[in-house]
Parts: C-alpha cells; structure tokens; sequence
C-alpha cells in the first residue's frame, strides 16, 4: 500500500523555522522525483520545491528561495523541507508529492501557520 504522511506542520511565529517530513512506504522512493506543494485558503495548490532526478537538482518557487530547504534520505524512504524565515504568507497546508512516469502519489498534507 503506497502512503506519503507529511507532517512537523505547526504554529510559528514570523521569522521562525519549521521542518517538514513526508515518510514515505509501498513503492520504491529512490526512483521518484519528489515535490513539495502547499495550498492556502482560497487559493490553487502551488509548487514549492522539488527535487529531480537522477542528480538532485533542487527547484523552488520564487518566493520561498532562500528560505526554503527540500532534501531527501533514500535509505530512510523521507523527504524534507526545512523552512526557515517564516512569513505570514507561508501559512498553508503543505503536501508531499511523488512521482514516476505516468504515478503519482500525494500525502494527506500538514498545516504550517505563521502568525504573530
């Protein structure tokens, strides 16, 4: 059974750091290239960063460069995202994304808030 669990979602205040983990089960993950995405009220789910294989290369949106940090360890099956800087406008429900080809396999996501 494939799963994707994100989660190290929480309240933080702004100028805070947060690290998410996605751990991943039921296929094999060194193969898939992974993403982050997030999804705030009111808003289309968004790519943040992602990581393609098979060198690592890392991608992030423009507004989390910098600040944001996505990593993987293949011999654990977990993606990361270290978040540093927080702004208010990172607040959303972030979600692990895996993908292979024609698959593609989605986390139930974790909340992140950055609020004062």
């Amino acid at each position: 059974q494939v799963q994707l669990v994100e989660s190290g979602g929480d309240w933080v205040q702004p100028g805070g750091s947060l690290r998410l983990s996605c751990a991943a089960s039921g296929f094999n993950f060194s193969r898939f290239t992974m993403r982050w995405y997030r999804q705030a009220p009111g808003k289309e789910r968004e790519l943040v960063a992602d990581m393609l294989l098979p060198r690592g290369r890392r991608n992030y949106a423009g507004s989390v460069q910098g600040r944001f940090t996505i990593s993987r360890d293949n011999e654990k099956n977990m993606l990361y995202l270290q978040m540093n800087s927080l702004k208010p406008e990172d607040t959303a429900v972030y979600y692990c994304k895996a993908i292979y080809g024609s698959l593609a396999y989605w986390g139930q996501g974790t909340q992140v808030t950055v609020s004062s």
